[in-house]
């Protein structure tokens, strides 16, 4: 009742006043990870840098006050974060005794998280079977399966980022997502270029008929969390961008405002879906705010 409450308000404070206030932070935890993904430079760094609770509590406090009210825990590989006798439950305890209305947790699924108690998790499944195995690592798609049916949490979804490597396997990975009992809801993203991963972005006309693709899936009811206004948004990327709806406090500290591809000139051809949710929840659009409730529920 409180989120439903908070959004409304939160809504006429940023769109009417114009104020940037933050609805989501992501908080990234550690950059130490158990995989070396093809579209990842994160495991190739000489050091790995995993941040105390303290400074975590004091990130989740300072989001708070910028008025996020709902937190990702994200790496890395957040499961594998510990401080002393304090784990990832510990930090989902904390972000609900300072007042956050959800957290969340993005995970590969390689290590079981049986018990975890966030209220959504985030498995990246990036194609299905052999091809996600492709990008993740031999055997990697097994072992998160297997780890998301001993989970037994009630609210399990999974990501799918969309490159030049997996975009043939969009269909199965949708129809495994619906078909599985375990699994919620699939989230589609396209791979953003970063230094050192610019040959793994999707053809631009891959692209578009992909999200066509996802349109017709969605329109028949498919469990895709993606709104049918934001993905066509990102059919060719030229709208306002509303980033700053998400905050995130990178592993070294540093706020920003934004996803950070806004600094390296990547907005033309960023493929974080959720750009397009911002934009069509600030216009209103019917479709985008129920998907956002019921992400947010």
């Amino acid at each position: 009742m409180k989120a439903f409450l908070y959004l409304p308000f939160w809504f006429i404070k940023t769109r009417i006043f114009g104020k940037k206030s933050p609805l989501q932070t992501v908080i990234f935890i550690s950059d130490r990870c158990n995989l070396q993904c093809k579209h990842c430079c994160v495991y190739a760094q000489k050091t790995v840098t995993t941040k105390s609770y303290q400074q975590i509590a004091a990130e989740l406090r300072y989001s708070y006050q910028q008025g996020a009210r709902f937190v990702d825990f994200e790496g890395g590989e957040p499961t594998m974060w510990r401080d002393g006798e304090q784990d990832l439950n510990s930090l989902i305890a904390l972000a609900k005794e300072i007042g956050f209305f959800s957290t969340t947790i993005t995970t590969n699924a390689v290590m079981p998280f049986a018990g975890n108690h966030a209220d959504a998790i985030w498995v990246s499944i990036d194609g299905f079977g052999a091809c996600h195995d492709q990008i993740r690592g031999e055997g990697v798609f097994e072992r998160a399966i297997k780890n998301i049916e001993q989970s037994g949490h009630p609210n399990m979804s999974i990501n799918m980022v969309v490159n030049a490597l997996n975009y043939m396997s969009v269909d199965e990975t949708i129809e495994f997502a619906k078909n599985h009992p375990n699994i919620q809801k699939i989230s589609i993203n396209f791979h953003t270029p970063y230094a050192g991963t610019e040959h793994l972005m999707l053809d631009w006309d891959k692209r578009l008929e992909v999200i066509d693709k996802v349109i017709a899936y969605k329109r028949k009811g498919y469990p895709i969390m993606n709104s049918v206004s934001g993905l066509k948004l990102m059919k060719h990327n030229r709208f306002k961008k509303y980033c700053w709806v998400s905050n995130f406090i990178l592993v070294d500290g540093t706020k920003s405002a934004d996803c950070g591809g806004s600094a390296l000139g990547l907005c033309d051809r960023c493929g974080f879906c959720m750009a397009g949710e911002m934009n069509s929840v600030m216009n209103m659009k019917p479709d985008t705010i129920l998907a956002g409730l019921s992400l947010r529920r």
